[in-house]
């Protein structure tokens, strides 16, 4: 299993190290601890009963916030399954927030019709089911490989049999395998301004993609509207909670512009587009409204107040920051991709689930969800794939495939920091929010520049999944959930379909 999402990872070997005759083994190139799972500061999102929610409602917020391209099976999974994994997670000693009678808090967050967030420590819950589950995974695994980079698939006889991968020493092994499970989390890095850690290099779908894996919906990169305006980076996250709970955005001239409690997508386009017609790199969050704000948040609190900013005073600089990638290695209902032995959960994988936009929290129950169904089928023996979920749209169901883009060969030594910062500030100008046929045009010829003068792997990962991105965002001539083309303003029904990469 290759790792660096953990609360996919995490969850199905914790599920395959309880089978008697499985032997799993986690390869991951940096701590286990450090993940994108750890930097969540959304909860997660599950109808657990007492209220007035139910899992249809749910399914639908899922549904509109996808903007027509979820695949409503896998969605159905993901809301029926959901309530048990998190009781679950909360058995194996994940802490959630409680009110003083013992009732776990709900919150309502971007997109969803109800309170049905549950959170940990406010806005750390990645932080506390990450803890949780790597707690458990080193008490069952195996083996435990950590500082290992995986550099390819192997792939015998049409089958996939491992990795190869090398040491942060140098040292190089093919790492064979029945069974592979890609669980390497996002590709926030590949552009400039991100949340997400550094290792977030979308190297599982850069493998992939060279080993013919189709791989699809990867145009729709999410942008975190209210990301910390701050040099940090990965850059802290203002959690969807404070909107939640009544914080609202201000523009340079300090007035409302948008319903703080829409999607994501359309928060974040909102957001450029006021920040473009006011000639600002920055807007405002105004939580001065909400009480007892350290006590209630106290990881952003700590954030902000780093900073020198007290937030029960002072609005708070955002923008909008890369922050999900809704697509990845296409996979059916269990998670199988189309090379028969390789499988992918989490946010590498492209279920069908979030489709054009993924609705807020519903990215850790993801991973909690389908990861099991992964180890479930292989206990079963299943071995190829089934034309369920997104892998429909490989079959020619609600599909349309593209050539895979052909990077040059390299044939020079770049600096591997220099190279990587040309990719990602071409990235974010050209490919961000908002988007053209002529700034795709132009950040194409960015990448594949870095591709041809840099040999480091991880940046041919960058330069790999950037090319894939362009390449999608440049056939999809509309505009539809994440993915917005300036010279393409509607939507469009042509494209009521998946982009499959392969």
């Amino acid at each position: 299993m290759l790792g660096s999402g953990v609360a996919g990872l995490s969850a199905a070997v914790r599920a395959a190290s309880a089978e008697p005759g499985l032997r799993v083994g986690v390869l991951t190139k940096a701590d286990l601890e450090q993940s994108a799972t750890r930097w969540a500061q959304g909860g997660v999102a599950a109808v657990l009963g007492g209220d007035e929610d139910s899992t249809d409602l749910h399914l639908a917020d899922t549904l509109a916030a996808g903007a027509g391209l979820c695949d409503a099976d896998a969605v159905r999974v993901l809301v029926q399954e959901g309530p048990t994994r998190v009781n679950e997670l909360i058995a194996l000693g994940a802490v959630f927030d409680r009110d003083h009678e013992g009732r776990l808090l709900k919150a309502r967050e971007g997109g969803h019709s109800m309170p049905r967030i549950v959170h940990a420590g406010g806005a750390a819950t990645g932080a506390e089911i990450e803890r949780a589950l790597v707690e458990a995974v080193r008490a069952n695994v195996s083996v435990v490989l950590e500082g290992w980079f995986a550099l390819d698939l192997v792939v015998e006889d049409g089958r996939c049999r491992g990795v190869t991968a090398c040491h942060s020493d140098g040292n190089r092994r093919t790492l064979r395998a029945t069974h592979t499970l890609v669980a390497t989390g996002g590709a926030g890095q590949v552009f400039a301004v991100t949340t997400n850690p550094t290792q977030a290099t979308g190297d599982g779908v850069a493998m992939a993609l060279r080993a013919g894996v189709p791989v699809a919906d990867v145009e729709f990169m999410q942008f975190h509207p209210t990301a910390l305006h701050h040099p940090a980076m990965p850059r802290p996250l203002l959690s969807e909670a404070l909107r939640g709970h009544g914080a609202l955005l201000r523009d340079a001239k300090g007035e409302r512009f948008v319903d703080e409690l829409q999607p994501r997508d359309v928060v974040s386009r909102a957001m450029t587009a006021r920040m473009l017609d006011q000639d600002v790199d920055h807007l405002w969050l105004d939580a001065t409204g909400l009480e007892r704000f350290d006590e209630r948040f106290p990881t952003i609190a700590a954030s902000v107040r780093e900073i020198g900013l007290d937030p029960s005073r002072d609005w708070l600089p955002i923008a909008p920051a890369a922050h999900y990638v809704s697509g990845g290695i296409v996979t059916d209902l269990d998670g199988a991709s189309a090379l028969p032995g390789l499988w992918a959960c989490g946010e590498v994988a492209c279920t069908g689930v979030h489709g054009a936009n993924r609705l807020a929290s519903n990215s850790l129950l993801e991973g909690m969800v389908f990861a099991p169904r992964v180890v479930e089928a292989i206990l079963r023996g299943v071995d190829r794939p089934t034309p369920t979920g997104a892998m429909r749209a490989v079959h020619g169901d609600g599909g349309r495939r593209i050539e895979r883009p052909t990077l040059p060969p390299c044939d020079g030594n770049a600096d591997a920091v220099d190279a990587r910062d040309r990719l990602q500030r071409a990235m974010t100008a050209g490919a961000g929010v908002l988007r053209s046929a002529e700034s795709l045009d132009a950040t194409m010829q960015v990448v594949e520049n870095v591709a041809a003068s840099c040999a480091d792997p991880e940046v041919h990962n960058l330069a790999t999944v950037a090319a894939a991105l362009l390449v999608a965002a440049e056939v999809r001539q509309e505009s539809r959930g994440a993915h917005t083309r300036t010279d393409f303003p509607d939507t469009s029904d042509d494209f009521l379909l998946r982009l499959v990469v392969q």
